[in-house]
């Protein structure tokens, strides 16, 4: 009996995503080509985080290494060849790191289509008076 009555309730549950009030980033995917923009997020993301992590990574660095009252004596930096190579091939590489799922998501979003069920035709007037 309440076997029977969990079935049925669980099985009755429509399994349609929809978004709540207050909801903090995107309802789930219902179209693979939703699914792709959250990847695309998802990865565009991951190298934000990366870079976040870099530049914070930096910046405490450079203000533990050349603060007087913890290090009264700064460490001699000569040459920043290193730095420098990681500086300029990094914001180089990071957008082809993106551009090639974006580009891969753009040209899947150019199919039409064929037989559109229902076509609408909105006309609008902007600063209009009759």
């Amino acid at each position: 009996m309440i076997l029977r009555s969990l079935e049925c309730r669980f099985l009755t549950i429509a399994l349609c995503d929809a978004a709540e009030p207050w909801q903090l980033g995107s309802q789930d995917a219902a179209t693979p080509m939703m699914q792709g923009i959250i990847d695309l997020h998802h990865d565009i993301f991951f190298f934000l985080i990366l870079i976040l992590v870099f530049v914070s990574r930096m910046l405490v660095r450079a203000l533990w290494h050349f603060n007087e009252q913890t290090n009264p004596i700064p460490q001699r930096i000569v040459h920043g060849t290193t730095i420098e190579i990681i500086r300029t091939i990094f914001p180089s590489v990071i957008p082809l790191f993106i551009a090639i799922p974006s580009f891969a998501l753009l040209y899947s979003m150019d199919g039409v289509l064929v037989d559109p069920a229902i076509t609408i035709k909105a006309i609008g007037h902007q600063w209009y008076r009759s």
